[in-house]
């Protein structure tokens, strides 16, 4: 088989076996280098210390695979375009619990990264003729210290968004990528990564948090969904009350995106929304004990918070919902078992339930 025609193969392989788009780029010394170190050097990252190490790694990646030369990304969409009206609606009910809609299935870990070995057998087996092999090949999706989002760009999947998330004009951001390192020699197609976010900021404006601190530049400090995913420190106080009722992410910035009109039709069974995460009351979520957060959340992206971060995100949502005196029996009676890092949570939220019943 020659290059051009396994290339291709590559492609066909990649749809069957589910990923929405596919793409190939030679590696090469990142041009992103100033930009992630002065967003390092700002403190924007917060508590996520590993992405102040291996530096030199994520900005060439050809150091993560010896001998690899080249990147096969894939994307995969995580929603449907009849789900946005749902989305909407969980988001305006405060007495529900906002899971950010990546959350809802089955980890995207797990999932790409069993289809990118899945994908690398195939182009193995077939590959065996090649003067240029053995065929080697490394799988990566959000586990290994490299710019994903910016290979993802260079290779012709979409453009990165004022709001720092892959975009693009087919198919929205409704997406998680993955990429496979490889020592094959792929042509690069030198796709046209032109920017189409134009002079449209709804993204930067509608964040609760205002954690865009410009177009392209996140603050993860105060962003909801470092504050209740990455961070296992104290939600600032400061920040509450706009946590609304998110308790795992968020998604604001890509529901106002005018790109995501053109979200898929269809999904992966892997990510549709399992039951025990949709349409449940924020009381119930908050009353699972921990056996059953980890019994609910097994195969999950929810597990990385952990039950204690679990816990003091959803207490900050129950202090923001209107006042219920069984909201306030809740919080009472979870309180004593709990670690004092929530303790503090529940007694803002108790606070915030005293105020608003005090309220005429």
């Amino acid at each position: 088989m020659q290059l051009e025609t396994l290339q291709e193969q590559i492609t066909d392989w990649a749809y069957d076996l589910g990923f929405s788009a596919v793409g190939f780029v030679r590696l090469t010394a990142s041009d992103h280098e100033q930009h992630l170190r002065q967003w390092l050097a700002q403190g924007f990252h917060g508590t996520m210390s590993y992405m102040d190490r291996n530096i030199d790694l994520r900005l060439d990646a050809a150091g993560l695979l010896p001998g690899a030369i080249s990147a096969i990304t894939v994307r995969m969409d995580y929603l449907s375009r009849d789900e946005l009206p749902y989305l909407s609606q969980t988001l305006a009910a405060s007495n529900q619990g906002y899971i950010a809609r990546y959350a809802l299935g089955r980890d995207y870990h797990k999932v790409i990264r069993g289809r990118l070995r899945a994908l690398a057998r195939r182009i193995n087996e077939a590959s065996l003729t090649l003067p240029d092999g053995p065929f080697i090949s490394r799988a990566c999706t959000d586990s290994a210290p490299i710019l994903e989002k910016r290979l993802a760009e260079q290779s012709g999947l979409g453009w990165i968004g004022k709001n720092t998330l892959l975009n693009d004009t087919r198919r929205g951001s409704w997406c998680v990528i993955g990429e496979l390192l490889t020592n094959l020699p792929v042509e690069d197609p030198h796709f046209n990564d032109d920017n189409h976010c134009g002079s449209c900021q709804r993204c930067l404006e509608i964040c609760p948090t205002q954690a865009f601190t410009g177009p392209y530049q996140l603050d993860a400090r105060r962003c909801i969904s470092y504050l209740t995913i990455e961070s296992k420190e104290a939600i600032p106080v400061a920040l509450r009350s706009a946590v609304g009722n998110r308790i795992f992410g968020c998604d604001d910035c890509q529901l106002v995106c005018p790109w995501n009109k053109f979200a898929a039709l269809h999904i992966d069974a892997d990510y549709q929304a399992r039951a025990q995460f949709t349409d449940q009351p924020l009381l119930s979520l908050f009353n699972w004990s921990e056996a059953e957060f980890l019994n609910h959340t097994e195969g999950s992206p929810i597990r990385r918070t952990g039950y204690e971060g679990w816990l003091r995100n959803c207490a900050v949502a129950l202090g923001n919902a209107p006042f219920d005196p069984l909201i306030v029996r809740a919080l009472s009676a979870k309180r004593p078992a709990v670690s004092p890092m929530v303790q503090e949570h529940i007694d803002w939220a108790l606070a915030q339930q005293s105020q608003d019943q005090a309220t005429p």
